[in-house]
């Protein structure tokens, strides 16, 4: 099976995805190092030297490879990954795969955001805590839509073991 992590940043798709890979013993990639790895740049330099609309044609595709791969794999996408093209669609009918959306508060967001500001693209520009916590609550609102057409939704503001036993419950 191939299991899908989605969510907003600092939802935890990283650090959950290889966690739940390790405990059931399937590969794990990250959507952002396939990408860096492929390109031979950072995110971050991809969007500042060919711009997002780049970024986001490139991440389909080495998304829609990741699909057509094998199984017995967690892949942890970036935040706006299911809000392009039509990424979900893709997601939804690869055969095997089941989605997974972290949902995480706006206050867990910020708290978790606010320190790691400088290596977050979308967010690097943005100085007080007031405005990251419109910024988010702005985003999640535009890409809610795209998330709850995960097959689960997990509660990401509770502590890593609780997740990843609902994970396991939930997936297997």
């Amino acid at each position: 099976m191939k299991i899908i992590i989605l969510g907003y940043m600092a939802s935890g798709k990283s650090f959950i995805g290889k966690q739940l890979a390790k405990k059931v013993n399937y590969q794990f990639i990250d959507l952002d190092n396939y990408i860096e790895e492929k390109e031979n740049k950072s995110v971050k330099s991809i969007f500042e030297t060919q711009g997002e609309l780049y970024f986001r044609k490139v991440e389909r595709n080495y998304l829609m490879e990741l699909l057509d791969g094998k199984d017995d794999v967690v892949i942890s996408l970036g935040g706006g990954t299911p809000c392009y093209y039509n990424n979900m669609e893709l997601i939804k009918s690869a055969s095997n795969t089941r989605s997974v959306y972290l949902r995480a508060s706006i206050p867990t967001l910020v708290t978790r955001l606010k320190s790691e500001k400088e290596q977050r693209p979308l967010i690097s520009h943005i100085e007080t805590d007031d405005l990251l916590t419109e910024f988010i609550g702005k985003h999640l609102f535009e890409r809610s839509n795209f998330y709850n057409l995960s097959d689960i939704t997990i509660n990401a503001n509770n502590s890593a073991e609780i997740i990843l036993k609902e994970l396991q419950d939930k997936l297997f």
